[in-house]
């Protein structure tokens, strides 16, 4: 079946008129298509199929435009399991949520947008700062506990991903594994922890960092931990490839990229996630976040779209497929996963992260731990 998820580049995305209007007829093309080739039944295949089994229903309503800073490999099943469910075309662009973000802030009230989805609440904060994001309905906002969503109801979590020390099994003893995030400042962990220091989680979580301990305590931190030889990585999911394959000992990560690897290589993977204490900064639950834009013309179809990320079947799909945490109330997070608690649940407030990752950022870069 042609796929009712169109992906374009934004050169075509300057006016949202033509946008609508371009969109339209590449979804219509698509499915006639279908039609042509006497497929009278229309079925989503492959991963969506099991967010939504049934036939998928004529388009209806306008498109919706979805700026994602969730990967395309994870989120797009779910955008295509909504579009056949509910008739309603999305269009996306992908991209780093922050990125996003600031692109959201230069475009304003003329971005063609009007969902947001981050991998981390600070960008959805920064955009709430600026006055960009239309509050949500309470139908909605009722779907997840308070802690996840903002308190202003403009942007709500819709999943969980911890923060782990992930570690080589091989060189890294039991006894050996750090209480604390702190611990890893001390001689004996010198040159064998990676740091995704300009990925998004790790952003939102140096600003938690900051709001807990102080500006100066955090920095100190991360100074004393690039004097320790701490090693920069790109990404989450490079510093599990690089502990399996015994590259590096350990690295602070999100804790479903190892259950996505452990999943796909068996015991060849040798690599597991580590728990800091229940109360430690390092053992932070960050949750992703969706929002309506404030300059969307069609916020019912937009506000559906988040609706749906938290339903049952697109929650089971979260935790069961890429096993990260459900947000939603009714839904349990996959067998595998350890349950959460203490710092993990209800003692952050993410509406503070907003107004704080360009200063984050800033920090960061200048203890010089891009330079690893």
């Amino acid at each position: 079946m042609a796929s009712i998820l169109v992906s374009m580049s934004m050169s075509l995305l300057s006016h949202r008129s033509h946008l609508r209007s371009f969109s339209a007829i590449l979804v219509l093309t698509a499915l006639a298509v279908s039609s042509c080739a006497g497929n009278t039944e229309r079925f989503l295949d492959g991963t969506a199929a099991e967010i939504y089994g049934g036939e998928c229903v004529q388009k209806k309503g306008d498109i919706v435009t979805i700026y994602s800073g969730r990967t395309e490999n994870l989120i797009e099943p779910v955008l295509d399991a909504f579009a056949c469910e509910t008739g309603i075309p999305v269009m996306v662009r992908w991209g780093a949520s922050t990125d996003l973000a600031l692109l959201l802030n230069e475009e304003g009230s003329k971005s063609p947008a009007d969902v947001f989805l981050s991998r981390s609440p600070g960008p959805v904060g920064y955009l709430e700062s600026k006055d960009l994001l239309k509050p949500l309905s309470s139908d909605v906002l009722d779907l997840v506990e308070e802690q996840n969503r903002s308190d202003s109801g403009t942007w709500i979590g819709f999943s969980g991903r911890k923060r782990v020390l992930v570690h080589n099994i091989d060189a890294v003893p039991s006894e050996d594994l750090p209480n604390s995030v702190f611990d890893l400042t001390e001689k004996r962990y010198e040159g064998r922890v990676a740091i995704p220091a300009t990925n998004g989680s790790f952003v939102d979580w140096f600003t938690v960092f900051r709001d807990v301990y102080g500006n100066e305590e955090a920095q100190n931190w991360l100074e004393q931990m690039v004097e320790n030889d701490a090693r920069y990585y790109y990404n989450n999911r490079a510093i599990v490839e690089a502990t399996g394959r015994g590259e590096i000992d350990m690295g602070l990560v999100n804790h479903y990229y190892n259950y996505q690897e452990m999943a796909a290589s068996g015991d060849e993977h040798r690599a597991k996630n580590h728990d800091f204490g229940d109360q430690d900064i390092g053992s932070l639950l960050i949750i992703t976040a969706a929002t309506v834009l404030s300059s969307t013309d069609i916020a019912e179809e937009s506000e559906s779209l988040v609706n749906y990320l938290l339903s049952a079947p697109v929650q089971k799909y979260f935790t069961n497929r890429t096993f990260e945490y459900p947000l939603a109330f009714g839904v349990p997070p996959a067998e595998t996963l350890p349950p959460l608690s203490a710092l993990e649940i209800g003692s952050v407030d993410f509406d503070k992260l907003g107004g704080g990752f360009e200063e984050t950022t800033r920090m960061i870069e200048a203890t010089g731990i891009l330079n690893q």
